[in-house]
């Protein structure tokens, strides 16, 4: 309906923004100032300790410094009470003493049957509380007993009882004047399909009333006392006042308590919410004979930015987490997301506070974990990934559940998440120490190269490229980020010999092709690190470090530094295995090895033309060695151990 001209006027003229948001929040009376109408609160729309609140009672709009709410006294009024436009103007009229204008004949009529049938409901609640106390409900106050309810937690809850009669509840309101039709429209009773009278929808149940947000009743929950029904709960059918998909049990008092700074948890049902508010935890909802839909986290999100799941220790509790999960992730924003709490093995909430008090849920709410771990552990829990194609549908998997994030942002630290996450499972196990420079040692081998050997010219020499290398590779990569997925797997097999390499190469590999890496890399390592490796000098004046963002130069900088590195690598692991059989019969395999060892270095690129090409000779088989090196080799071969009929080679 449409509003007089002037009515909001008056409206707001009557009642002060202040005065409408004090029923909420608790003033920070020494950071207010009444007197300029400037008042500061902890905000009731998040979790807070400090006064971000603010109102402004002269212009009557309110701000959030903490989480941006901002609006007007029906705007205010519209979020804390999750009520639509006119029905904030009319709460707002009664406390202001107006008369809302006449309505639309049709939408007043609608208005005022609503209003009606919430009073059946709650006249109903009222009864099933009065049948709680009867002879006939010695098993139900027994049960309730039994689950730790007593007497004062029953009244807190409205708990009643609804006798095993097909017609109590409907006789005892008929007779109060209740028009049968209205039973009908409320559910409280069905049409029976023999001919008869209307029948009692519950019967022989613990019942508990379900309330909107403000408090009005509008369904019932059942729970059944005899074993053999086929449904353990049930809830009131679907009706003009009660949308199953929208409502949360304990709406209210769970975001006043909120509000107030408790924690918000999402139970799976009305005795896990009653045991864990009467346990201490307040802030407490469940979804009602459904899953958690969208309106529900919409609902959610409105009291807290980051509530906790709260889910059965077993395998149907982990279903409804993931369900959860797939709803939640188109609609994630920042600030707004989920945690999950997987109670004990076999336990829910309620047995947990029963089997071992309040502080063992304190501590599964502790070790509550982000949406990104439960959706790792779907894709990866009891499954083996030990080939490529089932490490390429891992990637497949999660790349479609990241595409369904519509931010950007949060789509990204994701991406980022599952790589390092990915980085953590696939790393190659560090190898063993062993006598060879290449970290490889065979079964039943002899003993090390001796320590003149591991001490020799050409070992040093090695040491100083490889880390002259190293460090080339890791600057290029940190300058242009967008190559690293090309060279990941090359990058992941790459042993850093030199000191702090390789904390650079893990942290490199786990943040991934961000655009901000050498800054991400400097809150993780710390400035030093980076500082150094860029501080050499053969980095410094290196073609693809003086063009950061060039994606070619990167690539081809990259990819011959790799194969150098992989060559002198391979070279190392052949004079290893080789020096483990000097204390055999030395041939010419060994002489053999040593070359082609030599070989794969100048293929790579050694004694190109910025050489002295007066360093180089003819080493064994004719490769062309430096004179350094083939003196290291001579001297390997000069610790030959010839055995029985040895011979030189």
């Amino acid at each position: 309906m449409s509003l007089p001209s002037g009515f909001l006027d008056e409206l707001r003229g009557r009642l002060s923004m202040a005065e409408v948001a004090g029923r909420k929040v608790m003033w920070d009376q020494k950071k207010s100032n009444r007197g300029k109408g400037d008042w500061w609160a902890p905000c009731p729309f998040h979790q807070e300790k400090t006064a971000s609140f603010h109102v402004d009672d002269r212009k009557g709009y309110y701000y959030c410094f903490g989480c941006q709410a901002k609006g007007d006294m029906i705007g205010f009024v519209m979020e804390t009470e999750n009520v639509a436009f006119m029905e904030a103007v009319e709460i707002l009229a009664r406390e202001a003493g107006l008369q809302m204008p006449a309505r639309d004949p049709q939408a007043q009529k609608q208005a005022d049957r609503r209003t009606k049938l919430t009073e059946v409901m709650d006249e109903a609640a009222r009864w099933f509380r009065l049948q709680l106390r009867t002879a006939a409900a010695a098993d139900a106050r027994a049960y309730l007993a039994k689950r730790g309810l007593d007497e004062a937690a029953q009244e807190r809850w409205q708990i009643g009882y609804a006798p095993p009669g097909w017609e109590g509840l409907r006789t005892a309101l008929t007779g109060k004047g209740v028009e049968l039709q209205m039973l009908l429209d409320t559910g409280l009773v069905k049409p029976s399909d023999k001919g008869r009278q209307p029948y009692d929808t519950f019967r022989g149940r613990i019942m508990f009333p379900i309330r909107d947000p403000r408090g009005r009743t509008i369904a019932f929950g059942g729970r059944a006392l005899d074993p053999n029904e086929s449904a353990k709960y049930l809830n009131s059918p679907e009706t003009v006042l009660f949308d199953k998909g929208r409502t949360l049990y304990n709406h209210g008092p769970a975001r006043e308590a909120a509000g107030k700074g408790a924690p918000l948890l999402v139970a799976e049902g009305y005795m896990d919410v009653i045991a864990l508010a009467e346990a201490g935890f307040p802030a407490t909802v469940a979804a009602l004979g459904t899953a958690v839909t969208e309106q529900h986290l919409t609902h959610l999100w409105r009291i807290a930015d980051e509530p906790i799941i709260a889910l059965d220790g077993d395998a149907a509790g982990l279903r409804a987490a993931l369900r959860v999960i797939d709803i939640a992730l188109p609609m994630l924003a920042a600030g707004k997301s989920l945690r999950f709490a997987m109670m004990p093995e076999g336990m829910d909430p309620d047995d947990l506070i029963r089997a071992r008090g309040a502080a063992a849920v304190t501590e599964v709410l502790e070790r509550a974990e982000p949406m990104v771990r439960l959706l790792w552990r779907r894709e990866t829990d009891g499954k083996r990934f030990d080939s490529p194609e089932r490490k390429a549908a891992l990637d497949r998997a999660l790349g479609e559940a990241t595409a369904r994030i519509a931010d950007q942002g949060i789509r990204r630290h994701y991406d980022e998440a599952f790589r390092q996450l990915k980085w953590e499972l696939f790393r190659p196990p560090r190898r063993a120490p062993s006598g060879g420079p290449g970290g490889f040692r065979r079964k039943g081998a002899p003993e090390p190269v001796r320590d003149t050997t591991r001490s020799s010219l050409l070992a040093a020499t090695d040491g100083a490229e490889d880390h002259l290398c190293e460090a080339a590779i890791l600057a290029t990569l940190i300058s242009t980020p967008a190559v690293i997925p090309d060279f990941e797997g090359a990058i992941e097999r790459m042993d850093c010999a030199a000191p702090g390499h390789g904390a650079i190469r893990d942290a490199v590999l786990a943040l991934g092709p961000v655009p901000d890496l050498r800054a991400r890399l400097a809150e993780r390592l710390g400035a030093e690190p980076l500082e150094k490796l860029f501080g050499e000098g053969h980095v410094a004046i290196a073609p693809a470090v003086r063009r950061p963002g060039d994606e070619d130069v990167a690539r081809l900088a990259l990819a011959g530094d790799l194969a150098k590195l992989a060559a002198r690598r391979g070279r190392a692991r052949e004079v290893a295995e080789a020096a483990e059989d000097l204390t055999g019969v030395a041939d010419e395999g060994l002489t053999w090895r040593l070359a082609e060892a030599a070989r794969a270095v100048e293929r790579a690129g050694r004694g190109g033309e910025d050489e002295d090409r007066s360093e180089f000779r003819t080493g064994p088989n004719g490769a062309r060695m430096k004179r350094q090196e083939i003196d290291a080799f001579a001297a390997l071969l000069g610790q030959i151990d010839y055995g029985k009929g040895g011979r030189r080679s």
